[in-house]
């Protein structure tokens, strides 16, 4: 069966092509009984506008391309990152945008980065999720002029913003309720890579200590990576150390868990032995026993304040690139055991 095309509903609607083009693309200068004939036939051969001639109208592909890597190859099932594009699609998607996702290939190691292949693919703007700040791609991408939003990480350019959780004060949460609990022997489980949320985070917990004057011990700082094995191994780090913390502040939840896991191994209780706070407030950290403490980012507005922000600086040449930050919520569950004394 061939395709309906323009010159079938021009020809059935006795206009000229290029008026049928004109309605198509929403020009002002078309009657509007001319306007309603076309749209009429238009939907009565069903017809299906080409995006790639649409493209050479508007000089929009309608395309935002999503760079979405992470270093432990969880790909889509990440728990954050997952979220966090959920609900980026529905804003952009709302506006017409389709999204092309870019093979999880670090463009340092690619014939091609992220500017090149996003010219390639010719699309409106980038979206990054999980790229570390080490990719080689990035200098050549923070210079160009294509739009761009970045989430957790300090991507700065012409045409760059980026956004981020307030992780330094997710951090300062998480030890004040421990502080607030009695405990002054608090760990901390880390990131290994350097990204900007590991390293906030960090810089978060060390205020904190600082704060309230407790101690910092290197032996009490073990790096994971984000992932369930690595906060396991972690902490079996730490039980092996001549004094043992009270209390452990997991980078992730992903990480937290896998040290709850290694707690209960080795016949420890969480929450009584030894209390654990994480970092995200994934769905899984209310269904593990007991449930996690944790810090909640907001995924959801995460994803809405990027798109919108994207849409702004796609559609604004001029749009000023900005740095967002989004609040984090402490949510108290059952890993963490108050220990001050019962008066």
């Amino acid at each position: 069966m061939s395709m309906t095309t323009i010159y079938d509903i021009a020809k059935q609607a006795g206009v000229s092509p290029t008026t049928v083009s004109k309605v198509l693309n929403g020009y002002s200068d078309v009657s509007q009984k001319t306007r309603e004939k076309v749209q009429k036939i238009t939907t009565e051969l069903g017809y299906q506008p080409s995006a790639i001639a649409r493209s050479l109208v508007t000089r929009q592909s309608m395309t935002i391309g999503v760079f979405f890597q992470d270093h432990v190859n969880s790909g889509f099932r990440h728990p954050f990152l997952h979220d966090v594009i959920a609900s980026f699609k529905d804003v952009v998607g709302e506006a017409g945008y389709d999204l092309l996702f870019f093979s999880n290939v670090l463009s340092g190691t690619s014939p091609m980065g992220f500017e090149a292949r996003a010219r390639h693919r010719d699309v409106d703007g980038l979206f990054l999720l999980g790229v570390p700040r080490t990719d080689e791609g990035l200098v050549a991408l923070s210079k160009s002029m294509i739009p761009v939003v970045s989430v957790d990480l300090d991507l700065i350019g012409p045409r760059a913003s980026y956004l981020c959780s307030d992780n330094i004060g997710g951090a300062h949460q998480a030890v004040e309720h421990f502080v607030q609990c009695g405990h002054r022997k608090i760990a901390f489980i880390g990131d290994r890579f350097g990204t900007k949320p590991g390293h906030d985070r960090m810089l978060g917990y060390q205020q904190a200590l600082q704060k309230w004057s407790l101690p910092f011990r290197s032996d009490w700082v073990i790096q994971g990576d984000f992932t369930e094995p690595s906060g396991y191994e972690a902490m079996v780090k730490l039980l092996s150390v001549t004094e043992l913390p009270t209390a452990v502040f997991c980078a992730s939840d992903m990480m937290a868990i896998g040290a709850m896991h290694a707690l209960s191994d080795r016949g420890l209780q969480v929450g009584e032995d030894i209390s654990v706070i994480g970092f995200d407030d994934i769905q899984l950290a209310k269904y593990v026993t007991p449930g996690l403490t944790t810090i909640r980012q907001n995924t959801e507005e995460m994803g809405q304040c990027a798109a919108k922000q994207l849409l702004e600086l796609m559609m604004h040449p001029d749009k000023v690139p900005s740095v967002m930050t989004v609040e984090t919520e402490l949510v108290v569950r059952g890993t963490v055991k108050n220990v001050r004394p019962q008066h």
